[in-house]
């Protein structure tokens, strides 16, 4: 569920990569790639942690797959997004995006909460907040 959640949100961000490019927005496409390509690089680790909090240990074929199902959709989402460009339906894939996120998100904390980590998750979750700002400042700076 997870995985699937991931792959969700991350069809937005290949739908937004995929606009850029179709509006001619060469240098934002390229800098999206890039900053969804270094935060996607983590992801990984929430989508297998709910298997190590339950003593699993998948093969290497579940991982694969898993791995298919969260970042696949990023690529497909930017096939589609350079070839449908429609403002409405932008709107309404990141609000998609938007409740996949959060839907991992709350996954992740009650994963947490199993473990006892409340002080750790707290900052954790804090540094994620000042990172998003900070990676936004970087981005509206570049001109996006």
């Amino acid at each position: 569920m997870i995985a699937t959640g991931i792959g969700l949100h991350n069809f937005a961000e290949g739908l937004a990569i995929g606009n850029s490019a179709a509006r001619g927005e060469l240098s934002l496409a390229v800098l999206l790639i890039i900053g969804f390509g270094l935060h996607n690089a983590t992801e990984g680790f929430g989508i297998v942690a709910p298997l190590a909090a339950e003593g699993e240990r998948p093969s290497w074929l579940t991982l694969l797959w898993l791995g298919l199902i969260g970042g696949g959709p990023t690529f497909l989402g930017t096939l589609v997004g350079r070839h449908l460009v429609n403002d409405t339906l932008s709107i309404a894939f990141l609000g998609l995006a938007a409740g996949s996120i959060l839907y991992v998100v709350i996954e992740l904390l009650a994963v947490a909460r199993r473990t006892g980590l409340k002080t750790l998750t707290t900052w954790c979750i804090l540094l994620g907040l000042l990172l998003g700002f900070a990676t936004d400042a970087v981005v509206t700076a570049a001109g996006a």
